[in-house]
């Protein structure tokens, strides 16, 4: 998205009253997050911000997250909710009536975010939705595209014929990054926990292991000629930690966005003898005028069809009298992107 011509540009108007689930205080748990829907009313000060009507918005386990109070930089009282898509309804001439997407670690963390009928944001923070996509899988992709396609970029995008392995595949993150792997034309490996099944779209074949029951450095190296993993997107930490690095690839690169216990044994022999490469992703950082670059990146191969959004199943789209069950259904580690639908 370009800027904007002043010439284009609306002036700030009156506002609009928007109804919003607040959160103003923190729960300790997910039983007890307790949202109140307030009428709050949202006004332009600047001639390059918008208001965005609210068709969904995604929820993430960060969301839930930060209404526990697990995250120390998350205001309270606040509108929660990271990814959105909606409809332009005031802002810069060129930008009126435009189906938009994004999402971003400010929004609905630092500041007041998608979950409501209308969002304030920058211009420079929306996404032009593709035509093909609906509003409802465009509100589910923001947090796990962006994280996916950061990593990559950080780590240096997948070259063909390379190896990448993916620790965590059935993930939300982790499936976009089997998308995006297999989009840049990358031998893409998979590890889930348990026997099962790759679940996501992917361009190409994956192969599939079972951290339960297969020696997943072993079998990386078996299935790379000896070489092992040019890239390990590690989704999940530490209980992946040694079976991804011992998997690499010399002069691999492993990327980490996760951890469940922050210390790991730390083998510095192997990791400069290696010539191994570490990176940490952490899109909370991320304002959402910068994870707009990101969804600008991809969108191109959302339009084409080479990446997928994740299917959005009735069962997990909610009204806001529901959102407390939407949480209560990410923070159970559902499978299934769950996202909220504002009542009109």
């Amino acid at each position: 998205m370009s800027a904007i011509p002043n010439s284009l540009a609306a002036q700030p108007k009156g506002g609009i009253k928007a109804r919003a689930l607040r959160l103003h205080h923190k729960s300790g748990d997910a039983d007890s997050i307790s949202f109140v829907q307030e009428d709050m009313l949202l006004r332009r000060d600047r001639e390059d911000q918008v208001i965005i009507k609210i068709t969904a918005a995604g929820v993430n386990p960060s969301d839930v997250k930060a209404a526990m109070g697990m995250m120390p930089h998350a205001l309270f009282p606040r509108t929660p909710g990271r990814d959105f898509a909606g409809v332009v309804v005031e802002g810069p001439g060129m930008l009126l009536g435009q189906e938009v997407f994004g999402t971003g670690g400010d929004v609905g963390i630092r500041r007041d975010g998608s979950h409501a009928s209308h969002l304030l944001l920058d211009a420079a923070a929306l996404t032009l939705k593709p035509a093909n996509l609906t509003a409802v899988e465009a509100a589910g992709i923001g947090v796990p595209f962006v994280t996916a396609w950061e990593g990559f970029r950080r780590a240096g995008m997948p070259k063909p014929g390379e190896a990448v392995l993916v620790m965590g595949a059935n993930g939300k993150v982790g499936q976009a990054a089997i998308q995006i792997a297999t989009l840049c034309g990358a031998n893409t490996i998979g590890v889930v926990r348990k026997l099962e099944a790759y679940r996501g779209h992917a361009n190409a074949a994956v192969t599939v292991l079972d951290h339960s029951s297969v020696d997943v450095a072993a079998k990386v190296r078996e299935l790379t000629s000896g070489r092992g993993a040019d890239i390990v997107y590690n989704t999940v930490g530490d209980p992946y930690y040694a079976a991804a690095t011992a998997a690499l690839a010399l002069k691999g690169r492993q990327i980490f966005i996760a951890a469940v216990k922050k210390i790991v044994e730390f083998d510095i022999f192997a990791f400069y003898r290696g010539r191994h490469t570490y990176l940490g992703i952490d899109t909370l950082a991320f304002t959402a005028v910068e994870s707009a670059e990101l969804l600008r990146e991809m969108a191109p191969h959302f339009a084409s069809g080479k990446l997928k959004p994740f299917p959005i199943h009735r069962d997990f789209t909610y009204r806001f009298n529901d959102a407390k069950a939407a949480y209560q259904t990410v923070i159970g580690s559902s499978p299934e992107r769950v996202v909220l639908v504002p009542e009109d």
